[in-house]
């Protein structure tokens, strides 16, 4: 009898050791669980990885998120406002057939300060997205008034077109952590198709440059052209977040008080015709 009480009391110990051990294991394996989802959400929020643009076109991984290469920079400047001010009255082409024919422009309305709308051109318009939006209504307004309603004529006779002529882009000039001051110095040349007459309007001005983050199209199949368009803008992780004025004498040096240079003390003027 006694011996029979002993092995159940061994019995019974071993399976209290079992269900101890295996309630355990499920503890742990919720931990684990728990672990695991914790991760794939950081994951999740994680911006994407950042690149760095060469001149040739091959993105590097880089470790610094607000890191962007000069030149890359230089290009973003280049690019975006040769779009903004190049006005042609034509879309730019999709296709061969496009080539030859080209689709007119139509353009896109845009309010101004005075409470009217006027016209700016659709690659104003796309070129518009690559500054942040704080400064982007503002600067669209401008663009506007300067955008003669002639650029959407359809008589040859009136018609005009305008085309960005860069001189020179400074190097970028570090300002703060992922932010960078540029010069440039460019004319603005607006002519009649008919007739060859010009208009060149100089075009000197500073550019305050951000790195931005960037958000690949979740749809890209079936976005339309415009839509392709906006996202390649975007694409290049920079953004525009003022215009001043450049004050351009015979040696730009963007370390020096350019107040005291030029003595009008209104170099924090945003971007003015």
């Amino acid at each position: 009898m006694v011996r029979l009480l002993e092995r159940r009391q061994r019995t019974g110990s071993v399976l209290t050791f079992f269900a101890i051990a295996t309630f355990s294991l499920h503890i742990l394996v919720l931990f684990l669980f728990l672990l695991q989802g914790l991760n794939i959400r950081q994951l999740s929020l994680r911006k994407p990885p950042n690149f760095v643009q060469l001149i040739n076109g091959k993105p590097v991984a880089n470790i610094d998120d607000l890191a962007r290469e000069p030149e890359a920079i230089r290009q973003f400047i280049s690019k975006t406002m040769i779009s903004m001010f190049s006005w042609s009255g034509t879309l730019p082409p999709q296709n061969i057939e496009e080539v030859a024919t080209p689709k007119p422009d139509l353009g896109i309305l845009i309010n101004t300060p005075q409470g009217g709308s006027q016209k700016i051109t659709t690659s104003s318009w796309v070129a518009s997205f690559a500054l942040s939006e704080d400064f982007r209504k503002g600067f669209l307004s401008t663009v506007a008034e300067m955008t003669p309603p002639e650029v959407f004529s359809e008589n040859p006779n009136q018609a005009m077109t305008s085309q960005l002529v860069i001189k020179r882009v400074y190097p970028p000039k570090k300002i703060a952590p992922g932010k960078w001051q540029v010069g440039m110095v460019a004319d603005l040349v607006q002519r009649n198709r008919v007739g060859g007459a010009k208009l060149i309007t100089p075009f000197n001005k500073d550019f305050l440059v951000r790195a931005a983050d960037y958000f690949a199209n979740p749809q890209a199949d079936n976005s339309t052209d415009l839509q392709k368009a906006i996202y390649s803008v975007r694409a290049d992780r920079l953004e525009i977040y003022e215009i001043r004025n450049l004050c351009l004498l015979d040696d730009y040096n963007p370390n020096e008080d350019k107040s005291k240079q030029c003595g009008t003390g209104q170099t924090s003027d945003s971007f003015i015709r």
